[in-house]
């Protein structure tokens, strides 16, 4: 069975929905952030040297790296039809669109996040953050357009991964700039497998 070392609040929380998504079997190992510093615990520095959520343990093997346990799950769990295969035309577009979620996409908002802790000091580098996010958020509006989902127009494992991007736009007050971005994370947000895999996984709070 796959085991996911989920930790509260965080990323892990988009495994979790794809799991329920795709009605697996699966058993999860929580763990809390600290209550003043709302880091992870050090027990999960003795699942992975890295201390990091979330991980997937299957058959022998341990995965971290959103984008890697989600196309590792989508491999072992999903109908055939539910992700392109490598011979596909757009193969490599949705390849491209699973990784910047975690690449390019997230970047700027980290360092938002991480800038407010330098307060003033800070100041030279919001011009740059802000143009970041637009640019970003300005880029997955184009290619979502009018369609229901960013590939092939139905849900699929990009949708999983770029939620978290959507989120903390919302989370930073920018995502409703985009109507098309902030209808599609309530689409989400409005799902059953999402609301089950708080109710498995615990409190998640972040873009609502």
């Amino acid at each position: 069975m796959i085991k996911i070392h989920h930790l509260n609040n965080s990323r892990s929380h988009r495994v979790l929905w794809l799991l329920e998504e795709l009605n697996a079997e699966y058993e999860i190992i929580k763990y809390q952030r600290d209550k003043f510093t709302n880091l992870a615990p050090k027990e999960l520095k003795d699942i992975h040297s890295l201390g990091k959520s979330p991980v997937l343990e299957h058959n022998g093997k341990m995965i971290i790296e959103s984008a890697a346990i989600v196309t590792y799950i989508i491999d072992q769990c999903a109908s055939e039809n539910f992700a392109p295969i490598i011979t596909d035309s757009d193969y490599y577009q949705y390849l491209e669109l699973m990784h910047y979620a975690e690449g390019s996409a997230i970047m700027p908002f980290l360092l938002q996040l991480y800038a407010r802790f330098l307060g003033d000091n800070s100041k030279t580098l919001q011009p740059r953050i802000t143009s970041e996010i637009q640019n970003h958020l300005g880029f997955l509006s184009t290619v979502l357009g009018k369609n229901e989902y960013f590939y092939r127009n139905k849900f699929s494992g990009v949708d999983i991964m770029l939620s978290f991007v959507l989120e903390a736009g919302k989370m930073s007050g920018v995502l409703q700039s985009f109507s098309n971005l902030n209808d599609l994370l309530a689409k989400y947000q409005d799902r059953d497998a999402y609301k089950k895999a708080i109710e498995l996984g615990g409190k998640y709070s972040l873009g609502k």
